[in-house]
């Protein structure tokens, strides 16, 4: 099944400790990229995040966001830094006197200064978190490759339509090929008439025209590119078919039918022959651009 680069998705889970909100959003990379944006106090939870995403997907630029909530009481403590507030005392009781001022008489505005209280939390272990931050971004992922597949499935029978159309004209191209050595025929036997020569009335003449027919058609014979461009054709129906990733398998297909075509139209004069011929292309550059879009 197809899946397109782009998608989003949310997922929430709760626990009577932690609360978590995870939303995950893709646009188009060529390969996987994963940029998660978290609460400082989760960056231990890093390697875990971007793994659990790797199960779901294998490329796309990803942008994760978590929103995280703690819901425990915590025990909290308040040290005090006596010499550094004796310090704080003593310099601005000599600003007092030498700027005729009153010294500090109330122990709040001396504990407003930086760093002479200090709040101590216990060590937070984050005990139970990472399953539930698991379980939030499981769901998450899940939304993500669902919204992924919708759009993958629009993107198939895009494909289909597309393959319909390229294999039949191949066939219009494959029916121009004897006619364009029976024309090659007639002009060659005209240009001969012209100069006096029929070559249905001089066997040498006449052997040499089928000659040169001949090694026309050799020259022009694009058989082996048509046979090679309807096996890809047939190869891109089944790989999208497959339940993988096959966004890279396609741009290297696509590579090989844009070969083929340019092979035909470099071997073929004819100028309807030609103007299928970029039919065909149009309609290659196409599919190259929707793969694109895809994982």
């Amino acid at each position: 099944m197809l899946r397109s680069m782009t998608g989003f998705g949310a997922g929430d889970a709760e626990t009577e400790s932690y609360r978590f909100h995870i939303e995950v959003k893709a646009v188009n990379q060529r390969y996987l990229d994963i940029d998660v944006r978290m609460p400082y106090v989760l960056n231990r939870f890093d390697d875990v995040i971007k793994k659990k995403i790797k199960e779901f997907a294998s490329r796309g630029k990803l942008s994760v966001s978590v929103a995280y909530s703690d819901k425990r009481l915590k025990e909290k403590a308040i040290s005090v830094d006596t010499k550094l507030a004796l310090a704080y005392k003593k310099g601005l009781d000599e600003l007092a006197v030498a700027a005729g001022l009153a010294p500090i008489k109330n122990v709040m505005d001396l504990a407003k200064y930086p760093d002479v209280l200090i709040v101590d939390e216990a060590a937070d272990e984050l005990e139970g978190c990472e399953e539930v931050l698991i379980a939030a971004l499981t769901q998450a992922m899940e939304k993500f490759v669902g919204m992924r597949e919708k759009e993958g499935a629009n993107i198939a029978a895009d494909f289909s339509q597309r393959l319909d159309f390229l294999a039949s004209v191949v066939d219009r191209l494959e029916a121009l090929a004897p006619r364009m050595v029976e024309h090659y025929r007639q002009r060659l036997t005209k240009v001969l008439e012209e100069v006096g020569v029929k070559p249905s009335d001089d066997q040498q003449s006449e052997q040499r025209v089928v000659q040169e027919v001949a090694l026309y058609a050799d020259r022009v014979d694009y058989t082996e590119e048509f046979v090679r461009l309807r096996s890809h054709i047939k190869q891109f129906r089944n790989i999208i078919e497959e339940n993988e990733p096959v966004g890279r398998k396609l741009d290297f297909l696509i590579q090989e039918m844009n070969r083929e075509i340019n092979t035909t139209t470099s071997k073929s004069p004819d100028i309807e022959v030609s103007e299928l011929a970029v039919q065909v292309k149009s309609e290659i550059e196409k599919l190259r651009e929707q793969i694109q879009n895809i994982e």
